[in-house]
């Protein structure tokens, strides 16, 4: 079965050991959520009021647990309300920048 990039996001994640993905669905992003629809069973997605609140769940679930935080949010000004948290992967503009355990989608 060929897997599109959602789903492959999605199964990386999975394979990574991710259980559990903070985010506020956008219009960049609405095929991974379609993809993590698909893999409910395996991987916890919690609904958040805001991109910036989806970033501070992530980080609070990281250190609480010491489990790999995401989050995921639209391009643009989603990933932008993020980006005061310490870490930001934006893949649709091409920049990225780590900088703890949690590990951000925008």
């Amino acid at each position: 079965m060929m897997l599109n990039g959602s789903q492959i996001l999605v199964q990386a994640l999975i394979d990574q050991g991710v259980d559990t993905i903070f985010g506020y669905p956008g219009g960049s992003v609405l095929n991974i959520y379609n993809a993590l629809y698909d893999k409910r069973d395996e991987l916890h997605h919690v609904l958040t009021s805001h991109e910036q609140g989806a970033a501070h769940a992530a980080d609070g679930y990281a250190r609480s647990t010491g489990k790999t935080g995401v989050c995921l949010a639209t391009s643009g000004p989603g990933a932008t309300d993020q980006y005061p948290e310490s870490v930001l992967v934006d893949l649709g503009n091409g920049f990225t920048h780590l900088a703890s355990p949690s590990f951000f989608l925008g």
